[in-house]
């Protein structure tokens, strides 16, 4: 019987993806994920979306596929397990640090700037956990990090713009009756980058704003001060 994780996140601690607790807790069991840029309400209210199931065997990944797909809700199958669950727990500290770009007005061209260059840091630390490069320009990557870092509907997005308001951490938990995951696995992905060895700027200002006092407006002259260079190096 295979099982199928809806969640994006990882685990505190252990630094585990969804499926690999799955895998642990639930040996033979083929593990998968269906993920992709999905906000809930607007599912829930019938209108269009595209979505991933990813399974290392694309034979039960295409017979999982129906179960979920109807005609407004489009399903692909994906064999790069890794990837995909990476995309969907690593863009959650990007959607935070694009919310706090838009709360402290900083401009459309800020926004771009952060999606493009906070894709270029989750696929550099998701291809040295051993994803693929393309699941990152698709759905689980691109897909999910266009949604949740521009959609008032996003739980990271408003925690990140709320703190570009000037209002603590603590205060905007206490409002919130959801969970946003990109404030626990911070601190996980942070983990990760220096075991992988891997640079993500956007992320470590985004923890450091989290869970080490610094500001918004700290976090931005953090990353404004970083050398620049070829586009296709960190910063």
């Amino acid at each position: 019987m295979p099982i199928v994780s809806l969640s994006k996140g990882l685990e505190v601690g252990t630094k585990m993806r969804m499926t690999e607790i799955i895998e642990a807790e639930m040996p033979g069991h083929p593990a998968g994920v269906l993920t992709g840029p999905n906000l809930a309400k607007e599912i829930a209210a019938g209108q269009a979306a595209a979505s991933v199931i990813a399974m290392v065997d694309d034979t039960i990944a295409e017979a999982l596929r129906p179960v979920f797909q109807t005609g407004l809700f489009r399903v692909y199958t994906n064999p790069d397990v890794v990837g995909c669950e990476l995309g969907g727990a690593l863009k959650n500290i990007m959607a935070i640090a694009t919310g706090m770009g838009d709360g402290a007005n900083a401009g459309d061209n800020t926004r771009s700037a952060i999606i493009t260059r906070g894709l270029a840091e989750l696929t550099r630390l998701g291809v040295a956990m051993g994803g693929k490069p393309a699941t990152f320009a698709g759905l689980a990557g691109m897909g999910d990090m266009v949604a949740t870092c521009t959609s008032t509907q996003s739980r990271n997005h408003r925690v990140g713009f709320e703190l570009g308001q000037g209002k603590t951490l603590d205060e905007i938990i206490a409002g919130m009756s959801e969970v946003a995951e990109g404030v626990k696995s911070a601190k996980a992905v942070i983990e990760l980058a220096k075991e992988y060895q891997v640079e993500m700027p956007i992320a470590t200002e985004v923890y450091k704003v989290l869970y080490e006092g610094n500001t918004v407006f700290d976090a931005f002259r953090g990353l404004i001060r970083r050398k620049v260079g070829s586009e296709a190096e960190p910063g």
